[in-house]
C-alpha cells in the first residue's frame, strides 16, 4: 500500500513518513484527518496513523469518528467494554454501509481500551433543520437537544460558506440557506463533542476522522472548535486521490492543510 500514497508536510516542504505527524502531535491537542469516504488507501492511513499514535501516546488518546451520532455513544460504550456482542452492536448503531472501512479502527480502540468519541448530532435532527430551519430543534425536549451542541449554533460566514455553496450550486437546494445551515449542525457537533471531552479529559488528544471538506483549511469543524476554545492546538490532514499523483503539484494544494495527503486514483475504491 505504501506505493499508493504521498504525504506533504506544508510546513518543512517536505514528503514525510506518518512518523512525523505522529511526532508533531506532541505539541497539539487535536489531529483532524480529513478523508473521502470510499479511499482504500486514506482508510489504510488512517488506521496506520490512529496506532501509532497511541503507541507513542497511550493512554493520552482517545478517538472521535464522524460517522458515530451522539445518541450512541452509550451503545458505542458498551460495545468497546465487552458488554454486548458485535452483532447486537451493529443493529443498534446505525452503522455506515461501509463500516467495514472503519472496523479495524474500532477493534483496536477496543482490544487497546482507547476511548472512541461518537462525534456527530443524529442525523434525523441535522433532516429538520434542512427541511424546516434551525429555529425548528427549539421545539425538540430537553432529553433531545442533549444530543446536540448548545443553541443557537455558529453557521460560519465567510470562506466556509462560499467554498459550501461553491460545491453546491447546481444541485437540489444547493442554494437554500436551510442546506448550509444543517451543514453547519453537523460542525457544531462534532466540535462540541470534541471540546467536551478535552474539557473533561485534561491533557488528552483527539484523532478525529471526517469528510475532508469539514476540516479543509482548518475550517468547518476545526474553525467551530477553535472557536469553542482558542487555546486548543489543532492540526490537519487533507486526504484525496488526484490525477496527478504521479507528480503532484505540492504548492498548489498547500493552502489544504498541515499535511496534504495524494494517493492513487487508479487504487480501487472501497464503493
Amino acid at each position: 500500500m505504501s506505493v499508493h500514497y504521498k504525504i506533504y508536510d506544508t510546513q518543512t516542504k517536505q514528503i514525510v513518513s506518518i512518523d512525523k505527524i505522529v511526532a508533531d502531535m506532541a505539541n497539539a491537542d487535536v489531529l483532524f484527518f480529513g478523508e473521502e469516504h470510499n479511499d482504500s488507501a486514506c482508510h489504510y492511513l488512517e488506521n496506520l496513523i490512529f496506532r501509532a499514535l497511541h503507541a507513542l501516546y497511550s493512554d493520552r488518546l482517545a478517538l472521535s469518528l464522524v460517522m458515530f451520532e451522539t445518541d450512541n455513544q452509550l451503545v458505542l460504550d458498551e460495545y468497546l467494554a465487552g458488554q454486548i456482542n458485535e452483532s447486537r452492536f451493529s443493529k443498534d448503531l446505525r452503522l455506515w454501509n461501509n463500516y467495514k472501512d472503519y472496523r479495524p479502527m474500532i477493534e483496536y480502540a477496543k482490544q487497546n481500551k482507547v476511548p472512541v468519541i461518537a462525534a456527530n448530532p443524529p442525523r434525523r435532527y441535522v433532516s429538520m433543520v434542512s427541511g424546516r430551519g434551525m429555529a425548528s430543534l427549539d421545539s425538540l425536549s430537553k432529553e433531545a437537544k442533549k444530543f446536540l451542541p448548545p443553541l443557537p449554533y455558529d453557521t460560519l460566514t465567510g470562506r466556509y460558506r462560499e467554498k459550501f455553496f461553491e460545491v453546491m450550486k447546481g444541485s437540489p437546494g444547493g442554494e437554500n440557506p436551510r442546506v448550509y445551515h444543517s451543514q453547519s449542525l453537523w460542525d457544531a457537533g462534532m466540535s462540541y463533542s470534541i471540546y467536551k471531552y478535552l474539557k473533561h479529559n485534561k491533557g488528552k488528544k483527539v484523532f478525529h476522522c471526517v469528510g475532508g471538506f469539514h476540516t479543509e483549511e482548518k475550517l468547518g469543524t476545526a474553525a467551530q472548535l477553535q472557536m469553542r476554545n482558542k487555546k486548543l492546538k489543532i492540526l490537519n490532514i487533507a486526504s484525496f486521490s488526484d490525477k496527478s499523483f504521479a507528480n503532484p503539484d505540492w504548492e498548489k494544494e498547500s493552502y489544504r492543510g498541515n499535511y496534504i495527503i495524494i494517493t492513487n486514483p487508479d487504487l480501487k475504491k472501497t464503493f
